[in-house]
């Protein structure tokens, strides 16, 4: 019996986390969200953490451009909390599987990144997910395991695929970046393989470190938008295509954030299916569903761009 504690469990990957290490046999799971655990309580935490063998952080604090201007409160919950989790995973002897973000790399080439790439963020979120990778590196050299995702999405929070669905059901016309390129990988599929990994990290089979867990295949958040379309049986050709200079945000994003699958597949771990394949899996999903009919019954009128 391998006994799990997920933090952020109330979050859309938390949730996805839950429910597949949940149906799994041999698993117990404490399912910490907010409300149960807030992560910036160190006591709070090494009292959470004792009687685990594994813990999945998902907490995070997630909101990019409002780091910008918070970059202290967002250190708080994806650095300093982190350290928090390795002394105590460290004190406990549980193995931690950290979620982190694509953001911590510049992102400026045209390769895929790889696990060892030197980390330079672009933007303060990055920064604040930096320094819990560095904890987790530091404290954890043996039984800690940072694992960097991308362009994420899924039922059960804000995400760009939901926007989308909701933007198609009150104007004709959307424009959507093209000039920036990932990943977009669903929340289900990525916690399917963070339940893979934490089993063979737990088993002694997995080495500790960095490993990139998204989706296969590229596009562009124009390519996305115009894919999220189709699959709701909308017309793509309502998606424009336009430059990030027309929507200047707070955040820099990285132009390039695709990563490399390398260690995940030398690993021996499942790797996760196209982007693409992951799409059409998830707008069959009740939340995702309920939307698409949304979009395609209401008349969309008005030409905006957004």
């Amino acid at each position: 019996m391998t006994r799990w504690l997920v933090t952020g469990a109330g979050g859309m990957l938390g949730r996805d986390v839950v429910e597949v290490l949940r149906s799994r046999p041999g698993t117990v799971v404490t399912a910490a969200g907010r409300e149960e655990l807030d992560i910036t309580d160190a006591g709070a935490v090494a009292r959470a953490v004792r009687g685990h063998d594994v813990v999945v952080n998902a907490a995070a604090w997630t909101d990019v451009d409002g780091a910008e201007a918070a970059e202290e409160q967002a250190t708080a919950v994806n650095g300093h909390a982190v350290r928090y989790l390795t002394a105590a995973c460290a004190h406990h002897r549980a193995r931690l599987v950290h979620v982190s973000t694509d953001y911590v790399l510049t992102g400026d080439g045209g390769a895929p990144l790889d696990e060892a790439a030197p980390a330079a963020p672009v933007n303060a979120y990055g920064r604040s997910k930096l320094a819990g990778e560095r904890a987790v590196l530091a404290l954890l050299p043996h039984t800690g395991h940072v694992v960097r995702t991308a362009w994420l999405y899924g039922e059960h929070g804000p995400n760009f695929v939901a926007t989308m669905l909701k933007l198609a059901a009150s104007r004709r016309d959307v424009e959507v970046v093209a000039d920036q390129q990932g990943q977009p990988t669903w929340s289900a599929a990525l916690a399917e393989g963070l339940a893979d990994l934490g089993s063979a990290a737990h088993s002694g089979r997995l080495a500790p470190g960095i490993y990139h867990g998204v989706a296969g295949g590229t596009t562009t958040w124009y390519g996305l938008a115009r894919a999220v379309y189709e699959e709701a049986g909308l017309d793509p050709a309502r998606v424009r295509a336009t430059t990030s200079d027309r929507f200047p945000r707070p955040a820099r994003r990285p132009a390039y954030g695709v990563l490399s699958r390398r260690r995940w597949a030398d690993a021996g771990l499942p790797l996760m299916g196209d982007w693409r394949a992951q799409l059409r899996a998830a707008m069959r999903r009740p939340a995702f569903v309920k939307l698409a009919e949304a979009a395609v019954a209401t008349p969309a009128v008005e030409d905006q761009s957004a």
